[in-house]
C-alpha cells in the first residue's frame, strides 16, 4: 500500500502563512522568483497569489514592487472595533453550541500554552489557535469566514501585543474565564470576557507602537 502524501499547499496558502508567521512583514518585497523558488512552484500560481492578495489589501505597491502591507493607526483601530464585536459573538455563540469535547480541547489549550510564557512567537501561534478554536466551537459558518478574514489583517502588524512585558501570563488567564464561561453555558459573560481581552490587547499594541515610535 503506497504511502499517502498531504496535500501540497497552494501558492496562495503559502504565501499568507509566510505573512502570518512573519517570514515576510510588513514593508518587506515579494519576488516571484523568489517565492516560486521558496516553495517550489511555477511562477504562474505565484503570480495569481500575489494579484489576489493585492486584490484583498495584503500587499501593495510601490513602483512595480508589491509589498506587504501595514496597517496605519486608524486602520488598526478599525480593525480591531470589528474583531472586538466579532470575537464577542463567537464566544457567545460558542457557550450555546460548543460541543463537550470542544469545550476540552479549549481547557487543555489554556493548560499547555503555559509551557510557552517565555517564548511569545510560539505563544503567539498558540493563541491564534486558540481563537480559531472559538471561531469552530461557534458552529456558524459565516462568522468563521468573517474572522479569518479579520485575522488575516491581523497578520499585517508587524508584533504580537503578546511581547509585552507580562502580558503573555494576563493573557492566558483572560483565556482560562473566556472557556470557563463557555463551558458554563453563560452566553454574556463569555461575550463580556472575549471583548474584554481583545480591547486590553488593544491597549496593550497601542503602548507597543508608542515605544517603538518613541525610538525612531
Amino acid at each position: 500500500m503506497k504511502d499517502v502524501k498531504p496535500p501540497q499547499k497552494d501558492a496562495y496558502s503559502s504565501i499568507l502563512e509566510a505573512i502570518d508567521v512573519g517570514i515576510y512583514r510588513p514593508g518587506d518585497r515579494l519576488v516571484e522568483s523568489d517565492l516560486a523558488e521558496r516553495f517550489g512552484m511555477s511562477r504562474t500560481p505565484i503570480r495569481e497569489a500575489l494579484q489576489r492578495l493585492e486584490t484583498q489589501s495584503l500587499l501593495t505597491r510601490d513602483g512595480r514592487s508589491l509589498i506587504v502591507a501595514s496597517l496605519d493607526h486608524n486602520q488598526m483601530a478599525e480593525l480591531y472595533v470589528v474583531r472586538t464585536e466579532l470575537e464577542g459573538l463567537a464566544a457567545r455563540l460558542a457557550a450555546r453550541h460548543a460541543t463537550e469535547e470542544e469545550v476540552q480541547v479549549l481547557q487543555d489549550m489554556v493548560h499547555d500554552d503555559r509551557a510557552l510564557l517565555d517564548d511569545p512567537s510560539s505563544l503567539a501561534r498558540a493563541n491564534r489557535r486558540f481563537h480559531k478554536q472559538i471561531h469552530l466551537a461557534s458552529h456558524n459558518r459565516f462568522l468563521v469566514q468573517q474572522l479569518d478574514l479579520v485575522h488575516r489583517s491581523m497578520a499585517l502588524m508587524a508584533t504580537t501585543s503578546l511581547a509585552a512585558q507580562g502580558r503573555g501570563e494576563i493573557a492566558l488567564a483572560e483565556h482560562q474565564v473566556i472557556v470557563d464561561a463557555i463551558q458554563q453555558r453563560n452566553e454574556d459573560a463569555a461575550y463580556r470576557a472575549l471583548r474584554d481581552h481583545i480591547s486590553v490587547a488593544f491597549v496593550t499594541r497601542l503602548k507597543l507602537d508608542s515605544k517603538a515610535k518613541d525610538h525612531l
